[in-house]
């Protein structure tokens, strides 16, 4: 099994990002499903605030990550909302330490993406997960992105973020392939949906593309793409300005899709 190094790494400039993150507007296809008995397992926690929003409809949630140091994020944002019914794990979803039929559900956003070998990963998700009970996935995929203006220092910031995530171990084109994927890991009742977000307004514009310009300077992405000569110094800021501009625009429109899918166990 491949072994992935994540691409984004933690910068204030991805916090910001995945801090916007809500149950709501990433994983709207799971909330119907939820009833307040469950537990839930969230894998790739991350900063926590998906994980809190679970909380708040069910009995019980763990919350995993790969590293003490990034499982200090989600920890951080659980106690500042005073919740006290989510569990702290590290654990590597590929091999997680859970017993069998642990979990009622057990959810992952924009994990599967990053990891070494996803199949493996959902193997081990609906391992633990209840008879009866979801698996539930959400990825983006960076190839259908879209946008306007056509700038095309945002094809090279798209093709530098493809080329330095695959040479981590990652699919950025994750979204597209995650039912190939949960069949190939033995599911065989998958709902496979897809839905974006949509950034437009001149208040979303400043948002998305502020922190794209400051985290293509300055992200683990940035290093990683400088030590590998995918970039020099120069693109990156050709890229950064790109985003600046795009931001600007009144015109500027941008959507992202992500494909779901809800596997019952």
């Amino acid at each position: 099994m491949t072994k992935a190094v994540y691409t984004h790494g933690h910068h204030e400039s991805v916090l910001r990002s995945h801090r916007w993150r809500t149950a709501e507007n990433s994983a709207a296809y799971l909330l119907p499903h939820l009833t307040p008995g469950m537990t839930v397992l969230d894998v790739g926690a991350g900063p926590g605030t998906i994980t809190a929003d679970l909380a708040g409809r069910v009995a019980r949630v763990t919350a995993s990550e790969v590293t003490a140091d990034a499982l200090a994020l989600a920890r951080a944002e659980i106690a500042g909302r005073g919740l006290d019914n989510v569990d702290f794990a590290v654990a590597d979803v590929h091999a997680l330490h859970f017993p069998d039929d642990s979990f009622d559900v057990v959810h992952a956003h924009q994990v599967l993406q990053h990891v070494g070998d996803p199949v493996q990963a959902l193997r081990e998700m609906r391992r633990v997960c209840r008879p009866g009970g979801f698996v539930a996935v959400r990825d983006s995929d960076y190839a259908a992105f879209t946008w306007y203006p056509e700038l095309p220092e945002l094809d090279s910031w798209l093709a530098l973020y493809q080329k330095v995530a695959r040479a981590n171990g990652g699919e950025p084109d994750a979204g597209r392939r995650l039912l190939l994927w949960a069949r190939a890991a033995g599911f065989t009742d998958v709902t496979a949906t897809s839905s974006t977000w949509c950034f437009a307004t001149e208040e979303d514009r400043a948002w998305w593309g502020g922190m794209w310009a400051e985290r293509v300077l300055k992200s683990l992405m940035a290093d990683q793409a400088l030590a590998t000569g995918a970039a020099t110094e120069s693109d990156l800021h050709a890229i950064s300005a790109a985003w600046q501009e795009w931001a600007a625009s009144e015109d500027g429109w941008l959507s992202i899709l992500h494909g779901e899918i809800l596997c019952r166990a």
